[in-house]
């Protein structure tokens, strides 16, 4: 790592050092992707009709994508098979970025660190399927004790759900966690919940 990473990752385990639990969002926050992302959501939509201002993606930053399609067919009113958009964008994120994907330095030296000594979960919005390639890529796979992403709770961010559930798997009290988010609706889940949270991308 860079002084300037040295700096941030310090910054992360003084932070952390209360805490019995820590969960983590995955895009933008422990993997360097979110430009990967939006690029996928702007030639999808392009699929679908749509010029699409890539702005909305930092807005709905860890909504499900099939909830971010839904809004994108609301807000240009074009009528969307939300869960065909969410497929076809799946598939243009693997086809052609996923392999790409690096680590965020100062936020993956840290899960590192606190392997053995915090319980450690993932929070995303994105779908298994895919999570399991992005984590695999950074070499991340088996390095965490729970995975939470998209579908396995009724509401995904910024519902506080997601959250309570990986604090269940965890059995560790919601006051107990810390989120690390790139995103506002993760942080209103986290807030929702009584979580710690720190948005690592404002360090």
């Amino acid at each position: 790592m860079n002084s300037l990473s040295q700096k941030k990752f310090e910054q992360l385990q003084q932070k952390s050092e209360p805490f019995e639990a820590l969960l983590y969002d995955v895009d933008g926050t422990l993997a360097d992707n979110m430009h990967a992302h939006k690029a996928a959501y702007v030639a999808t939509s392009e699929e679908f009709g749509i010029v699409l201002d890539d702005r909305i993606v930092d807005e709905l930053a860890g909504w499900p994508t099939v909830a971010v399609a839904k809004e994108i067919g609301l807000r240009y009113n074009v009528s969307i098979d939300e869960h065909a958009f969410a497929q076809r964008k799946s598939a243009i994120f693997i086809e052609r970025f996923i392999r790409q994907t690096v680590a965020i330095d100062y936020v993956m030296e840290h899960l590192l660190a606190n392997i053995g000594k915090k319980k450690i979960g993932l929070v995303s919005g994105g779908s298994r399927s895919t999570l399991e390639i992005t984590l695999d890529v950074i070499g991340l796979t088996g390095k965490f004790e729970t995975l939470v992403c998209a579908g396995d709770t009724a509401e995904g961010k910024p519902s506080p759900q997601p959250f309570l559930l990986a604090a269940a798997h965890l059995q560790v009290a919601p006051s107990a966690c810390l989120v690390f988010e790139d995103g506002d609706p993760g942080v209103q889940g986290a807030i929702a919940t009584g979580m710690g949270w720190i948005r690592v991308d404002q360090l």
